[in-house]
């Protein structure tokens, strides 16, 4: 027997299995939704990335930072790549230029070993406040 509304005149029990009501309660308040942690997401590059598959990349990244997320650019020089650092630095520019809107920079492209990485952070929506005027408040 389950007291269902014990605040009802006269209260409310019904015969169930006690342990699915337990459940079925827990399962009601976890449905609540949470806000979301911040996340550290990364998308790796290499020197030498194809046109169509930047902007595949590129994209992905947009819906991390649309969602709220960090995110970490790699870029991978693999062999003798490293030579051409100049080619990775321009790739980085390029990135930045295409995430702008949507994004923001962290820190500095900095090297870490044969990795050139950088951080982006989701850009901050500014939240306008408005005057509570309403036309119907006003006096004429």
């Amino acid at each position: 027997m389950v007291e269902i509304s014990p605040d009802a005149s006269p209260p409310v029990c019904k015969v169930m299995d006690y342990g699915k009501f337990l459940y079925d309660q827990k399962k009601q308040q976890g449905g609540q939704k949470k806000p979301k942690a911040q996340v550290l997401k990364e998308i790796k590059f290499r020197p030498n990335i194809g046109e169509n598959d930047f902007n595949v990349k590129i994209n992905r990244l947009k819906d991390f930072l649309a969602d709220g997320h960090k995110v970490k650019i790699r870029l991978w020089f693999k062999g003798r790549e490293i030579v051409h650092k100049s080619i990775g630095e321009e790739l980085v520019a390029k990135i930045i230029d295409t995430v702008s809107e949507s994004g923001e920079l962290d820190n500095e492209p900095k090297f870490e070993g044969k990795n050139l990485t950088l951080m982006v952070l989701p850009k901050k929506l500014k939240v306008v406040k408005k005057e509570n005027v309403s036309p119907k408040n006003e006096v004429q």
